[in-house]
């Protein structure tokens, strides 16, 4: 048995015991990364030096007095496009290949305070762009269920490694999707948390509007321990909302009775197959066991989201990746003459196709005599979204349905139809743009890989989100249930 079997909880306990030291538990994972992460390939840069220092000095401190929370000594990876001070964060592009920060994004922080241990950076698809981490310019990362199968992206490498037990948790990023998907396709749980919810000072930004970093782990309770040292209104970021933060843990109470479900018609249409929509209908009947009601509604401007998404998404990104010039950090191409040659070089060079083709299309979408068009319809669609989900929102609890249309695809199986890539994320998209929060828990397998099933709140309440996920879990045993490697 792994120590990483063992939730969060049971290991502080153990720590505090001195059944185990914090060194066991980091060579438990550089043990395990050695063991399987060469098939994984999960993980793009280790800091076993500096992490096994530190794990020292911990367990030193082990001896003293003193106040121990519960992410003390407990290791963690990080998506590659959190920052952290001297630790290469690439957003595995070759654009930033060679980019060490001279500081460390608020989360990355606030995990130091919380003396928890960084393993090392998580694969992705490049700057997040991608539902299948295909796109990294290093490694394709693989599905630890299946190897021939993608793990989801584009935190693939925060899911995969949480999955093959290489760290008990992980940190991704959800723009469209992101932890929520490959949560799902990699069997593990993942949390976008509200817009504004967790400060985004520190995270690369590919979608302002939409980007949220989130926690992925194996247990709901593992989650809610985790979203608890990393929320909080952060000075350094303006979106990051001033609200309450809960004790999210005291929500886990099992209890669901009467509480109201709303399962849209949509999330069970056409595209989801026919185990996906047997496997959400099994987990309501579980949570009608419990005590709860469930009813059909709609969405209807649903199916605009995926359309609306990519407009404002890639027009964002557009922006956003402007700064990736070759002037001031950063790969910077050797074969240009002149500055404008350098610009172009640099970018063509530097960038994957998949990061190109959404510049292009961010670009067409924001520009002279397109903008009213796309961009600024886009917003207004957007706006649609958010009030079919607050118009829901006012007789219901929480939304359930699939996380994703189906399990896990055969790697190379989509990557020459991108059309047919983003659709992966039909069900995921909707959350982002109205900016509530959703999380993807284990809820069934289809030929031996894993399903999700996603639960949606109210702006901010991600209380209830983890209610409702920790009564299903306790119910069943699919997050028991963990990968051969």
């Amino acid at each position: 048995m792994s120590l990483f079997d063992h939730k969060m909880s049971e290991l502080h306990t153990m720590l505090r015991n001195k059944e185990v030291k914090v060194s066991d538990l980091v060579d438990e994972s550089y043990r395990r990364i050695a063991e399987v992460d060469g098939k994984v390939k999960a993980f793009v840069t280790l800091d076993e030096e500096k992490a096994r220092a530190y794990a020292a000095e911990l367990d030193d401190a082990l001896g003293s007095e003193g106040d121990r929370g519960l992410l003390f000594g407990m290791p963690i990876g990080v998506k590659d496009n959190i920052v952290t001070k001297n630790l290469r964060t690439t957003c595995s592009s070759r654009i930033l290949e060679n980019f060490d920060p001279i500081y460390d994004a608020t989360v990355v922080k606030k995990l130091r305070d919380a003396q928890a241990i960084t393993i090392g950076k998580l694969n992705m698809d490049e700057f997040a762009m991608g539902s299948s981490t295909e796109n990294s310019a290093f490694q394709e990362t693989k599905n630890p269920w299946n190897l021939e199968t993608v793990p989801g992206g584009s935190s693939g490498g925060s899911a995969a490694a949480v999955a093959a037990g290489e760290v008990p948790f992980s940190l991704g990023s959800d723009t469209g999707g992101s932890i929520r998907q490959p949560a799902a396709f990699c069997g593990v749980v993942g949390l976008k948390p509200t817009y504004g919810r967790v400060s985004r000072f520190g995270l690369v930004a590919f979608a302002s509007s939409l980007d949220q970093i989130g926690p992925v782990t194996r247990t709901v309770e593992d989650n809610a321990y985790l979203l608890q040292t990393i929320t909080g209104v952060d000075p350094m970021d303006s979106t990051s909302a001033n609200v309450e933060v809960p004790d999210f843990l005291s929500s886990l109470t099992g209890d669901v009775k009467g509480l109201k479900i709303a399962v849209p018609k949509e999330y069970l249409g056409e595209g989801v197959q026919e185990e996906v929509k047997q496997s959400v209908l099994d987990a309501l009947k579980v949570l009608e066991g419990l005590g709860a009601t469930w009813e059909e509604v709609s969405l209807p401007h649903s199916k605009y989201a995926l359309a609306t998404y990519y407009l404002i998404s890639s027009s964002e990104a557009s922006a956003n990746l402007a700064r990736f010039d070759g002037v001031r950090y950063g790969y910077r191409t050797d074969n240009a003459e002149t500055l404008l040659e350098m610009y172009k070089q640099t970018r063509s060079e530097g960038f994957g196709d998949e990061v190109k083709r959404r510049i292009m299309l961010g670009t067409f979408a924001l520009s002279s005599g397109y903008y009213d068009a796309y961009y600024k319809k886009a917003q207004q669609v957007r706006t649609l979204i958010k009030q079919d989900f607050e118009k829901v929102f006012e007789s219901y609890d929480v939304i359930i349905g699939p996380t994703t249309p189906t399990p896990a695809f055969k790697i190379g199986e989509n990557t020459k139809d991108p059309l047919t890539m983003y659709a992966n994320d039909i069900l995921t998209i909707p959350v982002n743009l109205a900016g509530v929060p959703g999380i993807s828990v284990p809820c069934g397998f289809k030929d031996g890989l894993p399903l999700g099933l996603q639960i949606i709140g109210k702006h901010f309440d991600e209380s209830t989100v983890y209610r409702v996920a920790h009564a299903f879990e306790q119910a069943t045993d699919y997050h028991t249930q963990k990968p051969t490697l």
